[in-house]
């Protein structure tokens, strides 16, 4: 099942959740700056896998299932260690709410149209929406761990707003697009 490089590579980035989480509770800028680069070579195999998999003729059953799992549980995860941790706070909680309830929302969505037989297909816009959630938390992972130079936090907290607004329209988006799905 795990065989083709595009699977294990889905599958990496499940298992680098619990050790991104582990650095990111350590209070050392090595462990931050750790946690930074694990972080984003998950977000690297997001895009990788996929690629992969259509370049060698690999796209599987298990591939499609595992990579948006993958994808939701990694950024799902970061937000809400963030948020307990505080590097999340105040107003710049909403975007993060917002994220986490659309990622619910889209699988639940998913996961009706799969059972009428309707394929949603993900948007570029989606693909661009995911990125810049991995921009801004990567951000946020370093926050006070960062250059005096770079105000991390704060761009962070700005791309997680940007985000939110590209979640709200993407979540739109998908409705609109399965809405004729739904009958009496």
């Amino acid at each position: 099942m795990l065989q083709s490089l595009a699977n294990k590579l889905t599958f990496s980035r499940i298992i680098a959740i619990p050790v991104i989480l582990l650095l990111l509770d350590i209070p050392h800028a090595w462990a931050a700056w750790l946690a930074l680069f694990l972080f984003s070579a998950a977000g690297i195999t997001d895009w990788l896998d996929g690629y992969l998999a259509r370049r060698d003729g690999q796209v599987s059953m298990l591939g499609q299932f595992l990579d948006p799992i993958a994808d939701k549980l990694l950024i799902a995860a970061v937000i809400l260690f963030l948020v307990g941790s505080g590097q999340i706070n105040g107003l710049s909680i909403w975007p993060a709410v917002v994220i986490l309830l659309r990622e619910v929302a889209v699988s639940g969505l998913r996961e009706f149209l799969a059972g009428v037989r309707v394929s949603v297909p993900v948007s570029q816009l989606a693909k661009w929406k995911t990125f810049i959630q991995i921009l801004a938390l990567g951000f946020l992972i370093v926050g006070r761990y960062a250059p005096q130079s770079i105000p991390s936090t704060t761009i962070g907290d700005v791309l997680l707003w940007i985000a939110g607004g590209l979640t709200m329209f993407t979540a739109w988006d998908y409705w609109h697009a399965s809405e004729k799905h739904f009958t009496s």
